[in-house]
């Protein structure tokens, strides 16, 4: 099949491209971009008049729900959901029921995500065995299943030995550990942010030392180890500012962002609103300032969808019982979009946040229309309007607290491995 996908402005960070051209596509990867190959005859076409085409999204944290969590979420639904916000790769956090700890699990996954329409999938393994935080998992068999990376999800290992003979088997081989910073025993009784809401609400607050011990702990142990760290969904200033002084200092860490907190504070939880349950909670205005900063800067490697198909029954109660987490994978445009907007940053380098940065993390050779590379490609409508309800989302969680809002940014077309995952050209 070769395809040309015409009228577009082409959008391509990795190789600083910003240009109007045509693309080019033959059996699944990229031909050409701007002057047609020798001899190519398309025998399909895509108009991208009034659009961008820039590579398929590479979103660093969706959650799947399978196995285990199919009431939540089906493998087929949320593929659907990655299609339709133009995400033609991800990385799925191991804390699946079972976790991710055993290669069985691993090449099951991977075998079910297969299908042409699908995005393609990199499991992150569980560092430790049930993400118990007790026994390491086997960690060389989990790569060689197809794991990308190791890190337990958002369960933490107490028992700092166990962490550090966790890091040290990762270094030995070269595996990214990946951790989200939260100490357990501070944020134990909390479900929002240690401030003036969560005091005025009579919530349980979590306060930022529980993201910065745990920062301090993960750190210092790189440092020993060598270790690659990646930390998950920093929340705070503060969290920011010591991975900046880590990265100085020698240590390889590298961090990424929620893309709810580039736009919600501690103050979007309004009255008790379920959806705006998250994990790492929502913080201080001057926190998430800090963020949309620092992921400008780059300070901040990458952004995330943090993706979280949650059942309603589990949003629908009071919200120190809610579930925490949103659905994501059809906002992560339009919501950078819309960061990138605000604080008038080109968009080469907003796309490069979740198309080419996250590949590097990942380790993948996407996120990039380098002639060669596979045919990954997401085609947008940047004035198009984007209503978030129900009806809109494809994935099976409607839990998100940009429901009932219009974004800007309409994915028209997503393609895999230069199949048409997605058309919605005319929705």
């Amino acid at each position: 099949m070769k395809i040309q996908i015409s009228n577009g402005r082409v959008i391509d960070p990795a190789n600083g491209i910003d240009r109007n051209a045509d693309v080019f596509i033959a059996d699944g990867v990229i031909v050409g971009v701007g002057k047609m190959p020798a001899g190519f005859e398309a025998n399909g076409s895509l108009d991208a008049t009034g659009c961008i085409v820039c590579p398929g999204l590479v979103d660093l944290s969706a959650r799947l729900r399978e196995p285990g969590y199919e009431y939540r979420a089906t493998l087929e639904s949320e593929m659907a959901a990655a299609a339709a916000g133009g995400v033609t790769s991800l990385a799925c956090p191991p804390d699946t029921d079972p976790p991710l700890d055993e290669p069985g699990l691993v090449e099951m996954l991977k075998h079910r995500a297969r299908l042409p329409e699908f995005a393609h999938v990199y499991p992150v393994g569980a560092l430790t065995e049930k993400l118990a935080g007790v026994n390491l998992t086997e960690m060389a068999e989990l790569a060689e299943a197809g794991c990308v990376a190791f890190g337990q999800a958002n369960t933490a290992i107490v028992d700092t030995q166990v962490l550090l003979r966790a890091m040290q088997y990762a270094a030995t081989f070269g595996f990214p550990v990946w951790m989200q910073a939260q100490d357990p025993f501070l944020a134990k009784l909390g479900v929002a942010h240690d401030g003036e809401v969560a005091t005025r609400l009579g919530l349980g607050g979590i306060p930022v030392a529980a993201e910065t011990i745990a920062l301090a702990t993960i750190l210092q142990l790189a440092r020993e180890t060598g270790a690659r760290i990646h930390l998950t969904r920093i929340s705070s200033a503060v969290g920011l500012e010591m991975i900046v002084a880590a990265r100085r200092s020698g240590i390889s860490a590298t961090c990424d962002v929620a893309v709810h907190h580039l736009h919600l504070s501690e103050h979007d939880i309004g009255y008790f609103d379920p959806h705006a349950r998250l994990d790492p909670p929502l913080r201080s205005q001057s926190d998430r300032e800090a963020l949309r900063r620092g992921l400008a800067d780059g300070s901040i490697n990458a952004v995330c969808s943090d993706h979280t198909p949650v059942d309603d029954d589990a949003k629908q109660v009071p919200f120190d019982e809610a579930e925490p987490g949103a659905t994501g994978l059809e906002l992560l445009l339009p919501l950078t979009l819309k960061w990138a907007s605000e604080i008038k940053l080109p968009l080469v380098h907003a796309l490069a946040r979740v198309t080419c940065d996250p590949a590097r993390i990942l380790g993948v050779e996407a996120g990039t229309l380098t002639v060669g590379a596979a045919a990954d490609v997401c085609i947008f409508d940047p004035q198009a309007a984007y209503p978030v309800n129900r009806a809109t989302l494809k994935s099976q969680g409607k839990n998100t607290p940009f429901l009932g809002l219009e974004l800007q940014g309409r994915v028209r077309g997503t393609l895999i491995d230069g199949h048409l995952a997605y058309d919605g050209s005319w929705t």
